[in-house]
């Protein structure tokens, strides 16, 4: 009898050393391939992406004893993963990463399961197939019980990923909350841990007198938040931090680009073999993104904790589509001051010396001396994810004692709008929960213009909310670097993650260019909307536009070239906003200054628009970064277009690549009869060129202009010793 695939239920299938559940209701349209992690199955631990995590779920209308639920929505995987592991050092276990399910259709994670860390059995043989028992080593304790505790999530079809499985009960003792600090998902090396390890370890102390130091700076051992081994365990990799054997297979891939391209940069610090020095890396498009979408950067460390075994550290940023995008990549050896100063000041340079206007990294002491050193002007905010994941380890007591507080900590960083809101607020978790004292929690108030997001709301991020909880932009490498990847199969993971990224923005242009959204006012801005931005970006000015139906905006003051509106829901007249209009020209201020941080005009200002008459979007409130044509107009140093490699063998995407160039090109030549006239000779030399390069024996390569060298220079760093260092650089 035929059986449906779809709907079929399959009994899990035990392997060696995993649990292996089949679900295949995920698979009807995509096409699913079921992977395993390569080795052992990862422990959650600190393998969650800085780069990637959103928490939209912690809003003031969830329960803080909140529990996972089938239908339950995250803005990531990660979400997901942060919010499961939170869940469990509430109850009392610890969790990691099982198996997941990949599209046929380009690579990417869609379903992910996360489970307690006690699921399955371990059957350890050797490598003749006896029994571990007849093997004459230390008997390792049984930790795997074959718990089913555990939360399947899976992507839909709008991005975000929703719990299509929820396994509550333990089958093993749940551990109390003065002893949950010793699990594994929930022990971590932090970046001031890290550092004040690496500064007692320097002086020539001990993991157990470093230990002994932490104990007393964090006031008791359950708020270090990791143990005496995984301090000796840090202690030991940092005297080893180096490529090994693996970094030549990084050093040639690095040669053979910048061969293939000259406009590829990488540069290395440090010593001659190139074993301990940072190691910079730029390829031609991110380069080219940098010029249309480097005004907010993020420098996303998660990779160099001690966890992850290669010290991995991309520059990324947000491209028109708000898709995650690329500036580059480091790998980190040498964590010193001076050695970041070298590297953001050598990525500074490939980038033409063009800073920011924001930048996100970690709140660490030594990244944020030298972000203060090389990008003085730019604006500089901390990762709120990390600085809610340290809040587990140096408020454990008060997490333990206080079930509600993370959820009401959470409410008062992200839901207030204003600094008075956010002050009353803080004042309130100082007294409630006996924090007056609490010196770490003290230091993250003297730091609130960082990281606070009412603090922050006057400067563009690019995050695509204001009022929830994104903590930072989407990692670029999610789904493609774990803890499991090494220096050896870096370079795989990387390209896999450069072509599957370049494929998805492909298709997001195709669909912007090529299908038209549903319109849902008669309102002449919505239709000029709909034919300037990005289809992503549309339907956030959309779901703007909206909600102006539910919105009254009412004059309260008018000097005659500025008006003052009070603009509020029906309903909610005590949470209004006040937006200040100037007629003559054209401009609008709201106090939720949300275009300043996300560059989409809000609905209060979209309110006093439409009730000044206002009936098409002023040009300054359309930024180019976020419109179709976001790429069009002159690239700097004419720097030529790199596909990745996988992608030039795809004839597909070669030919949407040159489809997307040739369209910006056709509207810059159409503007004017000079520019029409200059675009129809450069395209009757450019195919005299095509047609020569079809012809045998000659190449793509001789088709392209350009030259490097290698130099050696020395550069000083800020103790005024010099410092040398190997760039390959492209002078244009």
């Amino acid at each position: 009898m035929e059986k449906n695939l779809n709907t079929m239920e399959f009994e899990p299938l035990t392997i060696d050393n995993a649990v292996i559940e089949f679900d295949m209701g995920s698979g009807e349209e995509d096409g699913i391939d079921i992977e395993h992690p390569d080795e052992e199955e990862e422990d959650f631990g600190d393998q969650i992406m800085e780069g990637s995590i959103s928490q939209d779920f912690f809003t003031s209308d969830l329960d803080s004893n909140l529990e996972p639920f089938e239908g339950m929505e995250f803005e990531s995987e990660e979400a997901a993963r942060i919010f499961y592991n939170s869940y469990a050092r509430r109850i009392g276990f610890s969790t990691r990463v099982s198996v997941y399910h990949r599209s046929r259709r380009d690579g990417a994670i869609i379903c992910r399961q996360i489970v307690c860390s006690r699921q399955g059995f371990r059957h350890d043989r050797d490598r003749d197939g006896n029994s571990s028992e007849s093997r004459s080593k230390r008997q390792r304790a049984v930790t795997r019980v074959g718990c089913k505790a555990m939360i399947m999530v899976k992507k839909q079809d709008s991005g975000k990923w929703t719990v299509s499985k929820f396994v509550k009960e333990h089958n093993h003792e749940l551990v109390p909350p003065d002893k949950v600090h010793s699990l594994r998902s929930h022990r971590h090396v932090s970046g001031p841990a890290r550092s004040l390890i690496d500064t007692l370890q320097a002086a020539g102390i001990g993991p157990s007198g470093v230990m002994s130091v932490l104990i007393k700076e964090s006031g008791g051992a359950n708020n270090v938040g990791f143990t005496t081994v995984d301090c000796r365990n840090y202690m030991s990799g940092s005297k080893q931090k180096t490529l090994g054997t693996g970094g030549q297979n990084v050093l040639d891939y690095l040669r053979k680009m910048r061969a293939e391209n000259p406009n590829f940069f990488f540069a290395i610090q440090g010593d001659s073999d190139h074993s301990t020095g940072n190691i910079l890396w730029v390829d031609a498009n991110s380069r080219m993104n940098y010029n249309y979408f480097g005004d907010t950067v993020t420098f996303d460390t998660t990779y160099r904790t001690n966890r992850y075994r290669v010290p991995f550290a991309p520059f990324t940023g947000l491209n028109h589509h708000g898709q995650p995008v690329l500036f580059g990549c480091a790998i980190i050896l040498n964590e010193s001051e001076a050695s970041f100063v070298w590297l953001f000041e050598t990525w500074l340079a490939v980038m033409s010396g063009t800073h920011p206007v924001s930048i996100t990294t970690d709140q660490d002491r030594v990244i944020r001396a030298a972000v203060s050193h090389v990008f003085p002007n730019t604006r500089h905010r901390f990762c709120r994810w990390s600085i809610f994941r340290e809040a587990q380890e140096k408020l454990s007591a008060v997490y333990q004692s206080y079930p509600n507080f993370e959820a009401e900590f959470r409410k008062c960083v992200n839901m207030t709008e204003t600094v008075d809101e956010f002050e009353m607020y803080w004042e309130t978790l100082l007294q409630r929960f006996s924090l007056v004292e609490n010196e770490w929690f003290q230091s993250m108030y003297l730091v609130r213009e960082q990281w606070v997001p009412v603090y922050l709301r006057d400067t563009f991020f690019g995050d695509m909310s204001i009022t929830q909880s994104s903590d930072s932009i989407n990692s670029y490498f999610d789904g493609y670097i774990n803890a499991s990847t090494t220096i050896q199969i870096l370079v795989k993971q990387y390209e896999k993650a450069i072509t599957s990224r370049h494929e998805k923005e492909v298709k997001a242009d195709y669909d912007t260019l090529n299908t038209a959204p549903v319109l849902k006012t008669p309102s002449p801005m919505e239709k000029q909307a709909a034919s300037l931005f990005t289809r992503r970006m549309f339907m956030k000015f959309q779901e703007e536009l909206v909600e102006t139906l539910a919105i009254t905006a009412t004059k309260t003051e008018d000097s005659g070239t500025m008006t003052t509106y009070r603009v509020a829901k029906f309903g909610e007249d005590h949470k209004a906003y006040s937006v200040k209009f100037h007629v003559f020209e054209m401009k609008a201020n709201c106090s939720c200054q949300m275009f300043e941080f996300v560059g989409i005009v809000c609905r209060h200002m979209l309110a006093v628009f439409k009730v000044t008459n206002v009936l098409t979007l002023p040009s300054q409130y359309v930024l180019k970064r976020w419109t179709r044509n976001a790429k069009s107009g002159v690239v700097v140093n004419e720097r030529a277009v790199e596909l990745p490699n996988n992608a030039r063998e795809s004839l597909t995407v070669r030919f949407n690549n040159l489809r997307q160039e040739a369209i910006k090109f056709v509207e810059e030549g159409a503007k004017s009869l000079h520019t029409y006239n200059v675009a129809i000779g450069a395209l009757q030399e450019a195919a005299k060129k095509v047609a020569a390069a079809k012809g045998p024996g000659i190449g793509v390569g001789s088709l392209v202009n350009g030259s490097h060298q290698e130099v050696n220079a020395s550069e000083g760093n800020q103790s005024g010793q010099s410092q040398s260092f190997t760039a390959v650089c492209l002078f244009s």
